[in-house]
């Protein structure tokens, strides 16, 4: 086993794996900007060194400054998380060429998934059903208006490098086209600096759904079973839940046996994800593979009683799977609500700031993965998260039903989040039959049904009031009983102190 680490991470992954090597007995390194330097994931770390200014581009997307902090702590390996570095060839290359092991798949697999077109070539050798789509990158706009009417709208144009819900439009008029290929190239360029392209047909009304894989050095891979993924917003991903509660379990096995067939296929090595669009017949097709840990990844782990970024650093370090196919199963149901430094009642904008309160939920099947505490800066310069919420139960019920109670204990000050958004899901009558789609929150949410009658920060200072006034109402209760008053006396009494409380919290809420 290793005997340092460094991960090139920040926020509540970096968190998750500080504590992996923690459990493995790993000496963990932290690398932060001028914005983290009192960031959770800076304080758990053995070791920790500072990488440069507030903004990635100049901190933690410089693979040089990473690669020099590695060999000045003498970590013996990289964990990359997800995001920033994860899918970098070049920075995967760098450290096998310092003798430096990254805790991920091999750079050839990294490429062969990287490049969208690559892939699906790739996945249709392998007989990976694939949807119907152009061949290969279109250089010429003409050529992609010609295609997208070939295929038959409506189609998505996608960038050839593309991911995390960019470089893509949905084109349900051939009038439209045009402009949907000038928007991808130019998002494209400038968030990947490659503006290629080509044209999938859009499946209708997909639901999205996605196989966890993990393959070690040794030729063994495995599927870890699948994450239904289809409630999206803006084409990134926001609850989750596993298993899915539509797919018929013929599908879920052959889904898995593809999956697996697809890693195989490109060699891979390490935890990564096998994407599919399933449409309402349940025939499902590659979408795209992600060559890292998932943000979704805890719910698998709480239904498959696995621990997956140990197995990774495990693998990494050349030990076999800790299991055979056979061994994994899934127990119970298990949902995942992205808690976001955001406005809902505001386009979802970012709502960074310092979290003044923060009472993070507990109690049975509640697992909350965070990377903030209480008096932290939630930075505008990066992804908004505050944590990831975990439910799981016996059944899809019961994982419902403890994540509603687990939304209503969750606490935060100084700050907007997306804590309504989440409620509104969850009550929402579709969601709870499983009936929904890629489209659900974009045709459903309706952000007066979600706004609750008191604000976040107005709700905190409620709840606090109440517990004030339990007590002053108890203490009133008690020397009325000792002084001999009447009970009637010290009821009203006790009621007077809960309603001067809570007038005291609402002016404290207005006020600020």
């Amino acid at each position: 086993m290793f005997r340092r680490v460094l991960i090139a991470n920040r926020g509540e992954i970096a968190v998750r794996v500080i504590r992996a090597c923690r459990d493995l007995g790993v000496e963990t390194v932290a690398v932060y900007s001028d914005a983290d330097r009192t960031a959770l994931h800076v304080r758990l770390a053995d070791y920790a060194v500072h990488i440069g200014p507030a903004p990635a581009l100049e901190s933690y997307l410089v693979k040089e400054k990473i690669l020099e902090a590695a060999k000045r702590t003498g970590a013996e390996a990289v964990h990359p998380g997800y995001g920033f570095l994860a899918e970098n060839t070049d920075f995967s290359a760098m450290l096998e060429e310092a003798g430096i092991v990254f805790i991920g798949p091999p750079a050839s697999a990294i490429a062969a998934m990287g490049d969208k077109v690559a892939a699906r070539q790739a996945m249709e050798k392998a007989k990976v059903p694939c949807v119907p789509g152009s061949p290969d990158v279109i250089e010429d706009d003409a050529e992609v208006v010609r295609v997208a009417k070939q295929i038959g709208l409506p189609v998505m144009i996608k960038a050839s490098a593309g991911g995390g819900g960019k470089g893509m439009r949905l084109v349900h008029r051939e009038e439209d086209l045009a402009g949907a290929v000038r928007g991808v190239r130019s998002e494209a360029k400038s968030s990947f600096g490659d503006d290629r392209l080509y044209v999938e047909k859009f499946v209708e009304r997909p639901r999205h759904i996605e196989v966890q894989v993990m393959a070690d050095q040794h030729g063994n891979t495995v599927h870890v079973f699948e994450r239904e993924c289809t409630l999206q917003r803006r084409n990134q991903k926001v609850v989750e839940e596993s298993p899915s509660p539509v797919l018929r379990d013929d599908v879920r096995q052959k889904m898995g046996m593809i999956a697996v067939r697809a890693a195989e296929a490109v060699g891979y090595v390490g935890a990564g994800t096998v994407e599919f669009l399933v449409d309402p017949k349940q025939n499902f097709y590659f979408l795209e593979m992600n060559t890292r840990i998932q943000v979704e990844h805890p719910i698998t782990e709480e239904v498959t009683r696995t621990d997956l970024v140990r197995a990774q650093i495990e693998i990494a370090a050349g030990f076999p799977l800790p299991w055979k196919q056979e061994d994994i199963r899934q127990h119970g149901h298990a949902i995942e609500c992205r808690v976001y430094a955001e406005d809902p009642f505001n386009k979802f904008l970012p709502s960074p700031g310092k979290i003044e309160l923060l009472r993070v939920p507990n109690g049975p099947g509640i697992r909350d993965d965070g990377g903030v505490y209480e008096g932290a800066a939630v930075s505008r310069f990066y992804d908004p998260m505050i944590s990831k919420l975990v439910a799981w139960g016996p059944d899809r019920a019961t994982a419902i039903a403890r994540m509603k109670r687990a939304l209503a204990e969750y606490q935060v000050r100084g700050l907007t989040t997306n804590l309504a958004f989440h409620r509104w899901v969850l009550d929402h009558a579709a969601f709870l039959a499983g009936d929904f789609d890629t489209g659900f929150i974009d045709r459903e949410w309706r952000p007066e049904e979600a706004r609750p009658e008191v604000g976040e920060e107005e709700r905190a200072l409620l709840l606090a009031a109440a517990a004030l006034a339990e007590t002053e109402a108890s203490v009133a209760a008690t020397a009325g009983g000792l002084g001999g008053a009447a009970g009637g006396s010290a009821s009203a009494n006790g009621r007077g102190v809960v309603d001067r409380w809570v007038t005291v919290a609402r002016r404290e809420a207005t006020h600020g």
